[in-house]
C-alpha cells in the first residue's frame, strides 16, 4: 500500500451494519509513501493509522 498526502484512506466495515469510514491522509509516515498514516477522518478526529486488508487508499 503506497500514498501521498491528500489521497483518501477508506476503511470498509468489518462487521453487517457497520457503515465504512474514512478521511484525508495528512501526513505519510512510512518511507516510500507506506504506511503508518496521519489521517483526517471525515467525522472531525485525526489518528495514526496502521492500514489493514479492510483499507483502501484513493489516490487523488
Amino acid at each position: 500500500m503506497n500514498a501521498t498526502v491528500g489521497d483518501r484512506l477508506l476503511v470498509h466495515g468489518s462487521t453487517v451494519g457497520e457503515r465504512d469510514h474514512g478521511g484525508v491522509i495528512t501526513e505519510v509516515k512510512g518511507p516510500h509513501g507506506e504506511p503508518p498514516y496521519m489521517v483526517r477522518f471525515d467525522d472531525g478526529h485525526t489518528g495514526l493509522v496502521f492500514p489493514g486488508p479492510d483499507a483502501v487508499v484513493v489516490h487523488k
